[in-house]
């Protein structure tokens, strides 16, 4: 199956049954603190241009645009829900506009921040910015955040030399996993 009509079917899947948590999800930003319910970050995309990216707001207005490990006390900068959005990927329901629009797909390497300069240049060396970022990755479920620049890129490159419908089948399904269980789940 082509990938951008798997991830057009599965967003359409999708989105019927998550209509009402992001409703509620909404409400609660909302409710409990001040600031847009949406973030809107600056990420890099296929070939290395930037789009927008939206996530549920899970930091307080004013946070550094910088990777949350960059933070001297990420705890800190939190909003009352936010690390429940964050320990539960909830927070990141809103890419489905993204998907939807074709800036991600379901699965793909996560999209740099704007200023990652390091990792943007690895993953361009390797030819990794031809691919369409994902939701999430083989990275992703190989250590997300914890992993260096260099060991995100090698398994990136590992995506890009294995693509295949059952390599992403498989990736969405250990991605489920690891989000109910919270295991390499950003806090």
């Amino acid at each position: 199956m082509h990938k951008r009509l798997f991830d057009l079917l599965l967003a359409a899947l999708a989105l019927p049954t998550l209509i009402g948590p992001i409703l509620v999800l909404v409400i609660l930003v909302r409710l409990t603190s001040p600031g847009p319910v949406l973030y809107w970050s600056d990420r890099v995309g296929r070939w290395n241009r930037i789009f927008r990216m939206p996530k549920f707001r899970s930091m307080r207005v004013g946070t550094p645009a910088v990777a949350t490990h960059l933070l001297d006390n990420p705890s800190a900068y939190l909003t009352p829900i936010g690390g429940f959005l964050r320990r539960s990927s909830l927070d990141e329901l809103p890419q489905l506009w993204s998907i939807i629009k074709g800036d991600m797909s379901f699965v793909g390497p996560r999209p740099a921040l704007f200023n990652q300069d390091d990792l943007v240049a690895r993953r361009t060396a390797v030819g990794v910015h031809d691919l369409v970022p994902g939701l999430t990755g083989w990275a992703q479920v190989n250590g997300r955040d914890e992993l260096p620049i260099p060991a995100k890129v090698a398994f990136d490159v590992e995506y890009l030399q294995n693509m295949s419908f059952l390599f992403d089948l498989r990736i969405l399904a250990m991605t489920m996993v690891r989000v109910i269980r919270r295991k390499n789940v950003s806090h």
